[in-house]
């Protein structure tokens, strides 16, 4: 399953490939790493300050500071009072330091994660607008959205929660391994003993968490197409009254994922103690044999006490790490994943020196064979030729390559023999954006997208003023409804439509292919799903629309086809029969039995109602 991790922690392409993204704020992150190593320093200064305020001014055992804090000893007063408030004050000014740094770190790299979620995600979106729709026809919606959302911020985690705090985990481990042997290397030894059992609690810790990781993105990955899909189709869900049966369904997955995530619980609450106790062995061994040498005059109180403030230190950088493990981890799954989206190519494109599409309006296919997936052709040979200002139908069977005849010529999909050519130009010799600006279509299934009515006739086009929206929709008759409505042409829209019938919705689809004016215009079932009276109101509308337009018109409404200039009966991918609605009743062949089929009777209460 592709929502599986791999098992490769560090994978140096994807890095290399997630670096450029940090380029642009490379200075943000040098800042990040800056304070990082000033508040690294800031810790390790502290404890040297105990050690001096405990051995010279309260067992008076030293002079004064050594190393690079020997800078300081002539400003170090002599009296102990004094020199405790000094030491005080230093003290306060680290601690106060260390948190100015930390949060301005955070700041700087919670800004450049976020920045770089926000490149990475509007590099996703502009690549998939320019995706073949075979990618579409491959990949399900909610994996999609999936990788640009879920995936992309376990991309930002990394870097704002993994790649710089593990430098800093790393930098404190070793500052404070340097500090404590600087002070006593036996000490430093014994703490160290614990180490082995330390690696192997952490080994085994993180197996257990890889496998409660993988079992939480495939149980994710479930529960979310799941949910999509049942939500999606809640309407059908109730109609059945399936409920009952989807909810044990859902615990089902639910309870996989929730066992998933107890297990991973379960391994952290025993590896923190664990760690902890190891720990707290090593410094008890420590605490031990520091006090008989202190007792014994091989060492000084202030520095077991130093030594003791470090040892704290050291154990928690390296439960952060074991921690980042699964972030590290997840992260590289993820970027494999973003970038096998960004990798993937796009084969509809722009020729090196488009033309220019001829004022002649005229639609032709020669010789075309055409299938989806290697060679399941759907097309088979295919050519005929529409004229300028002619109005074909396209009919047939389910199945037989009518949605296919548009999709090639809006040049969704290439061709694997033969021609389309629109205007006498072949479509792959044509900006595929120039090329479907000159048509208008109206889709058997309408989408309205969440906002006002003017921007879904709109669509973003700001030189598409209320004048041609108004005149737009008188023109499909759909103003009335409008004018009927408070808010007019500023009446929400809420997701696909919902609150419009689907009459409704399909002249908001009529409207906004009228309003552009388009050359040519192609109607797939586009009065399929509508009420009768919807129809005839939408058939005084494409009387207006066909009128000097070139049209393809794919339904199954005789009132529409019996009005074409010619019709094409298709027929497993190939042209059967071509010509008007009364030839071919004559010809008595495929086109007549489709009619005894499915027309005669519509035709026939059609005449009565008249």
């Amino acid at each position: 399953m592709e929502e599986q991790v791999k098992g490769k922690i560090y994978d140096s392409r994807q890095l290399r490939r997630l670096l450029p993204y940090a380029w642009p704020y490379r200075w943000t992150v040098l800042l990040s790493l800056i304070l990082l190593t000033g508040q690294t320093l800031a810790q390790v200064v502290t404890p040297m300050l105990t050690r001096v305020a405990i051995d010279k001014y309260i067992i008076k055992k030293i002079e004064g500071f050594d190393g690079f804090l020997s800078i300081l000893n002539p400003w170090l007063p002599a009296d102990v009072w004094q020199g405790l408030s000094f030491i005080s004050v230093i003290f306060g000014l680290m601690l106060l330091l260390r948190l100015v740094m930390e949060y301005a770190q955070q700041l700087t790299m919670q800004y450049t994660g976020q920045r770089i979620m926000f490149d990475l995600r509007r590099d996703l979106y502009a690549h998939l607008q320019h995706l073949d729709f075979q990618y579409f026809d491959r990949n399900p919606v909610g994996r999609i959205v999936n990788r640009v959302t879920s995936d992309v911020y376990h991309l930002n985690e990394f870097f704002t929660a993994a790649l710089v705090t593990i430098l800093g985990d790393i930098m404190i481990i070793g500052f404070v391994l340097a500090a404590m042997f600087g002070l006593s290397w036996q000490l430093t030894l014994i703490m160290l003993s614990v180490l082995p059992f330390v690696v192997i609690t952490t080994m085994v810790f993180r197996k257990k968490v890889s496998n409660d990781y993988r079992r939480q993105r495939v149980a994710i990955a479930k529960l979310n197409s799941y949910l999509q899909e049942h939500v999606s189709g809640m309407t059908v869900l109730q109609l059945f009254n399936r409920q009952q049966t989807a909810k044990q369904e859902f615990h089902g997955i639910n309870s996989e994922n929730m066992e998933a995530w107890k297990s991973s619980i379960v391994a952290y609450g025993w590896f923190y103690p664990a760690i902890e106790f190891q720990g707290m062995i090593s410094l008890g061994a420590v605490l031990a044999w520091g006090g008989f040498a202190a007792r014994n005059g091989d060492l000084t109180v202030g520095i077991l006490v130093a030594f003791f403030q470090y040892a704290m230190r050291f154990f928690g950088p390296i439960q952060d790490l074991s921690e980042k493990y699964n972030t590290v981890q997840s992260s590289m799954a993820a970027s494999e994943r973003v970038f096998s989206m960004l990798d993937e190519q796009i084969h509809i494109k722009p020729p090196e020196t488009p033309l220019s599409i001829p004022e002649d309006s005229s639609i032709e296919f020669r010789n075309v064979t055409f299938a989806y997936k290697d060679e399941d052709w759907v097309l088979r040979d295919l050519s005929f030729r529409v004229a300028a200002g002619e109005t074909i139908a396209i009919v047939g069977h389910t199945g037989a390559g009518k949605t296919s005849i548009t999709n090639l010529m809006l040049r969704f999909y290439d061709v694997q023999q033969g021609e389309v050519l629109v205007s006498g130009q072949n479509v792959n010799s044509v900006d595929p954006t120039m090329l479907r600006s000159h048509f208008g279509v109206v889709l058997q299934d309408p989408f309205l997208f969440t906002g006002s009515l003017r921007d879904n006739i709109r669509l973003g086009d700001e030189s598409i003023d209320d004048a041609t929206i108004e005149d737009a929709c008188r023109r499909v008759n759909f103003w009335d409804f409008v004018q009927s409505r408070p808010e007019g042409l500023d009446l929400e829209v809420h997701e696909r439509g919902a609150g419009l019938s689907t009459g409704q919705k399909q002249l908001v689809s009529f409207a906004r292919a009228l309003v552009r004016k388009p050359r040519f215009l192609i109607l797939d079932e586009a009065t399929s799903s509508v009420d009768t009276e919807t129809e005839q109101r939408i058939q005084k509308a494409l009387d207006v629309m066909l009128t000097g337009r070139t049209a393809i018109v794919i339904a199954h409404r005789l009132s529409t086809i019996q009005k074409a200039d010619r019709i094409l009966v298709m027929h497993r991918g190939k042209l059967r029969e071509s010509g008007s609605h009364q030839q071919l009743l004559r010809e008595r062949g495929l086109y007549w039995r489709l009619y005894q089929l499915q027309y005669k009777d519509q035709e026939a209460q059609a005449s009565l109602q008249s």
